[in-house]
C-alpha cells in the first residue's frame, strides 16, 4: 500500500475527545496492551498529529503520529500498527517468520507467499482469515512488515504451505516508514530460529521462497513493482549489514547515509535559507530599503524558489516569517528588522558585506528564468476537473434511505436519489391508485418532506414535488475529479472563479481574480501569463479569512484577457467563471 508516494490531505493536532476515543479503540483492537502501555502510546500531555492521506491507489488512510513517528494507521475504520510501534511491542501481533531475501520483495509491494514462511518447531501462530499479523526475519524478532492473514492457519496447513499467506499493507523502508525518523529495526534475538537456521531444511526452504516470489513477480502488474528509492535503501541496508558482519568499521558509511536522509522539515529549512540568500543577493535593491517583510517574502523570496519546488514557511521549523527573520538577525546579523508602524515589520538595514552573503552562489536555474517553460507545460498538461453535483443524506431525510443502506452523510447522485425514493414509494405501496402521478403521504414522508403547517392539509404530492423536496432537504455538495487523482468531495456549492474590478486611487482600476485553486490552477502561473499578455504588473495577495487561498491582482481592467486565458487555454467552462460581464466596453459612448 505504501510502496509508492502518498498524498497528504491534512495534518492536525488531535483533540481531547478524539484522544480518548483513540485510547478506547486501541484497547478494543489490541487487548494485550495494558492501560500503562496505552498511556505511553497516547500520552495526555504530548502532541499527537492526525494526518489524513491518500495512498497511490486512492485509498483514504488516517495516520496517528507521535514524536514524528507514525504509530498507527486507520484503514476502513480498522487500526493497524506501524513497524515503529511493533519495535516497541514486538509481541503485539501474531508473527510469521521469513528469510532476509524476501524483504526486498515485500518492500516492492508483494504479498508474503506461504513457501516463504519459515515454520518454527513450536508451529505457526493461530490466526483466522483477515487477522492483523506481523512479519519477522529469521534471527530477529523485530517485525519488518504488517498485513492481514489471507487464509487461516488451518487452511495454510491444508494447502501444504502453498499460495498467498499474508496480504502485506506496510513494510520497513516503504514510504510510510520514510514519513517517520527512518530508524532501523532493533536486534531482538530469537534462539529458536537460530537453532532452526542451522538445519539443512533452511537452504532448501530459502531457495523455494525466492523461486515462489519470482513467480509472483512475473504475475504482478508493472504498476506494483518496487520503486527505485526503496530499492536503493535496501541495497544500502544490505551493504551496511555486510560490512558489519565482516567486522569492519561502518561509521563512515552510516554518516554518509545519514547525510542523504533529510526530513521534509529540514529540506524546507534549507530551501528557505537558499531563497533568503538568493533574494538578498540578486533581487533586493538598496533603494528599496526599508522594505516590508511581507513584500520581501511575496515579491522576492517566492520568485527565487527553484522550479519543481514550493516554498512554504509553515512546513519549516520556523513556522512564521517573523521568527525566521529574527534568527537571521540575532544569530547571523544579515539584516536588521524594525517595527516602523504598529504590527508591521520592515527590513531597515542589510549587511551587504557579510561573508556568507557574498560567498553565496546564485543557482543558474531559477523560477524567473523558467517561467515561460513552466507556463507552457502547465497549459499543455492541465485538464480541467470534472465537477459533479452530489447530495448528502441529512438527518431529516435519513429514514427514507435506511432501506437502501444509506446513512447520514452518504453522498449520492441526483439519479440515485430519484431511484431510491421511487423504490421506497413502490415498496410501501404509496402510489395513488386513482392517479398514478400522485404519491400518498405516509407518516415518514410527512416528517421528512412537509412543513408543520402542511401536516393536516397535504395528503398527496406529485412525483416531481417529492423528488424536489427530498433534494431540497439534503445537503448539497460536489465532487472534483482531476485526471490521475482520487475524487475529492467537498461540502456546499462549487465556488466559481471570481473576476472583479476595483478602484485604486483617483482613477486607477485593478482586476482581481479569486478561487483559482478550486480548479487546480496555480495563481502564480496565471499571474505570470497575464503579465506577459498585457504587459502590466501583477501581485499575489492572501485572501482574508480563507486559508491557502491567493488572490491575483493585475493593473487595469483586464477582464477580457483573463476570460480568454481561462476559456481558450485552460478550457474552464463559462458557467464556472463569474464576472466576465465586467469587461471594459470598446468604443466611445455617444
Amino acid at each position: 500500500m505504501f510502496s509508492k508516494p502518498f498524498r497528504v490531505k491534512s495534518n492536525t493536532v488531535i483533540k481531547g475527545s478524539d484522544r480518548r476515543k483513540l485510547k478506547a479503540d486501541l484497547l478494543s483492537a489490541f487487548p494485550s496492551l495494558s492501560p500503562d502501555d496505552i498511556s505511553e502510546l497516547v500520552p495526555n500531555k504530548e502532541e499527537i498529529n492526525v494526518v489524513k492521506i491518500y495512498a497511490h491507489k486512492g485509498e483514504a488512510v488516517t495516520l496517528y503520529v507521535l514524536q514524528k513517528n507514525p504509530l498507527f494507521f486507520e484503514l476502513d475504520k480498522r487500526l493497524f500498527p506501524t513497524v515503529y510501534l511493533l519495535w516497541r511491542h514486538p509481541a503485539l501481533l501474531p508473527a510469521f517468520q521469513t528469510w532476509p531475501p524476501v524483504l526486498q520483495k515485500l518492500i516492492g509491494g508483494a504479498d508474503l507467499m506461504l513457501p516463504g514462511v519459515v515454520v518454527p518447531s513450536r508451529g505457526l501462530p493461530e490466526v483466522d482469515q483477515g487477522d492483523c499479523c506481523s512479519v519477522t526475519l529469521v534471527n530477529n524478532k523485530a517485525p519488518i512488515a504488517v498485513g492481514k492473514a489471507a487464509v487461516s492457519t488451518s487452511e495454510m496447513t491444508s494447502l501444504e504451505m502453498k499460495g498467498r499467506g499474508l496480504c502485506v499493507l506496510h513494510t520497513y523502508m516503504d514510504y510510510l516508514w520514510a514519513f517517520g525518523d527512518k530508524s532501523n529495526p532493533p536486534s531482538l534475538s530469537d534462539p529458536e530460529s537460530e537453532d532452526q537456521e542451522n538445519g539443512e531444511e533452511c537452504e532448501t526452504s530459502e531457495q523455494e521462497a525466492e523461486m515462489e516470489f519470482e513467480k509472483c513477480e512475473e504475475r504482478q502488474s508493472p504498476g506494483e513493482t518496487v520503486s527505485d528509492p526503496a530499492c536503493c535503501g535496501l541495497e544500502e541496508l544490505i551493504l551496511t549489514e555486510t560490512v558489519e558482519d565482516k567486522g569492519e568499521p561502518s561509521s563512515e558509511l552510516e554518516e554518509e547515509h545519514q547525510e542523504e536522509k533529510k526530513t521534509p522539515q529540514e529540506e524546507m529549512d534549507a530551501l528557505l535559507l537558499q531563497c533568503f540568500f538568493h533574494a538578498l543577493k540578486s533581487k533586493v535593491k538598496k533603494s528599496e530599503i526599508p522594505l516590508l517583510t511581507s513584500t520581501f517574502l511575496r515579491n522576492h523570496m517566492f520568485s527565487c524558489c527553484p522550479s519543481g519546488k514550493q516554498l512554504d514557511i509553515k512546513k519549516s521549523s520556523y513556522k512564521k516569517l517573523s521568527k525566521f527573520l529574527q534568527v537571521m538577525q540575532q544569530q547571523y546579523n544579515f539584516m536588521r528588522v524594525k517595527e516602523l508602524s504598529k504590527g508591521v515589520e520592515s527590513i531597515v538595514e542589510v549587511d551587504w558585506k557579510n561573508p556568507d552573503l557574498r560567498s553565496f552562489c546564485v543557482p543558474e536555474e531559477t523560477r524567473v528564468e523558467t517561467t515561460t517553460f513552466q507556463e507552457e507545460v502547465e497549459e499543455e498538461s492541465y485538464h480541467p476537473p470534472e465537477i459533479t453535483t452530489l447530495y448528502s443524506v441529512s438527518a431529516r431525510v435519513e429514514p427514507l434511505f435506511i432501506d437502501a443502506n444509506k446513512r447520514k452523510g452518504a453522498t449520492l447522485h441526483p439519479a440515485e436519489v430519484r431511484s431510491i425514493i421511487t423504490d421506497y414509494v413502490k415498496k410501501n405501496e404509496l402510489v395513488d391508485t386513482n392517479n398514478k402521478n400522485y404519491v400518498i403521504i405516509n407518516p415518514t414522508l410527512c416528517d421528512c418532506l412537509l412543513e408543520k403547517m402542511e401536516y393536516q392539509e397535504v395528503e398527496f404530492l406529485k412525483w416531481d414535488d417529492v423528488f424536489s423536496r427530498t433534494l431540497g432537504r439534503m445537503n448539497e455538495c460536489y465532487q472534483l475529479v482531476f485526471p490521475g487523482r482520487a475524487p475529492v468531495i467537498k461540502k456546499g456549492r462549487v465556488e466559481p472563479i471570481d473576476i472583479s474590478v476595483a478602484s485604486r486611487g483617483s482613477n486607477k482600476k485593478v482586476t482581481l481574480i479569486k478561487n483559482l485553486e478550486v480548479y487546480g490552477l496555480d495563481p502564480a502561473v496565471i499571474a505570470s501569463s497575464l503579465q506577459h499578455r498585457v504587459q502590466a504588473s501583477t501581485v499575489l495577495q492572501p485572501v482574508p479569512g480563507a486559508k491557502e487561498r491567493v488572490l491575483v491582482q493585475i493593473q487595469g481592467n483586464q477582464v477580457h484577457q483573463v476570460g480568454n486565458l481561462l476559456l481558450d487555454q485552460y478550457h474552464i467552462a463559462r458557467k464556472y467563471i463569474q464576472g466576465l460581464d465586467k469587461a471594459s466596453k470598446s468604443g466611445k459612448k455617444k
